[in-house]
């Protein structure tokens, strides 16, 4: 287990989630999406009827601040996109 890191909870998710019955999900990069379906079957008690994966690169960023230029870099990672069987659904507030 722990292929999923966390859920993917964005505006943009949000929308897709209330149309289209999909969630998002951040998880491992080195996961493949038959791990994907059966971890997320086995921590929610859904049925995974399809999985999207996405690979996102890591991009350099900088800012200027008083003392100077700050540079960085984002993390890369890998998103999961799950859509679930009609009539199914996972309520990632119910443990707040």
């Amino acid at each position: 287990m722990g292929i999923i890191i966390k859920p993917l909870v964005t505006e943009k998710m949000t929308a897709i989630t209330e149309k289209l019955n999909r969630f998002g999900f951040i998880v491992r990069p080195e996961a493949n999406k038959l791990e994907i379906k059966k971890e997320i079957e086995a921590l929610y008690n859904v049925t995974v009827v399809d999985v999207n994966t996405a690979r996102y690169s890591g991009k350099n960023k900088s800012r200027y601040t008083r003392s100077g230029i700050i540079k960085g870099r984002t993390n890369a990672f890998k998103k999961a996109i799950v859509t679930l069987k009609e009539g199914d659904t996972i309520d990632f507030y119910s443990n707040i």
